[in-house]
C-alpha cells in the first residue's frame, strides 16, 4: 500500500519534470514580485533574480537526474540480457 502511494511522488518522465519546474517557476515569480514590493530598487531586483536562478538550478538538476536514472535503468536491462 505504501509503495503504491510512494510511486505517486516519483518523477518518471520529462513531461512530469517540466510540470514541476513550471510550478516551481510560478511560485518563485510570485515570491520575487513580493520581494520587489518589499525592497524597491536594486535589492528587490537581486532577490527576484535569486528566486528565478534557483528555479533554473533546480530544473537542471531534476532533468539531469532523470537522464542519469534512465541510463542506469538501460545499463541494468542490458546486463540482464548478457
Amino acid at each position: 500500500m505504501f509503495r503504491k502511494i510512494g510511486r505517486l511522488f516519483v518523477i518518471k518522465t520529462r513531461g512530469e519534470a517540466y510540470l514541476i519546474i513550471y510550478a516551481l517557476a510560478t511560485g518563485a515569480a510570485e515570491r520575487g514580485s513580493v520581494y520587489l514590493g518589499q525592497f524597491p530598487g536594486t535589492g528587490g531586483k537581486l532577490l527576484f533574480a535569486a528566486c528565478m536562478g534557483s528555479v533554473f538550478l533546480a530544473g537542471a538538476k531534476i532533468l539531469d537526474c532523470l537522464r542519469f536514472e534512465r541510463a542506469a535503468q538501460l545499463e541494468k536491462d542490458v546486463s540482464a540480457f548478457a
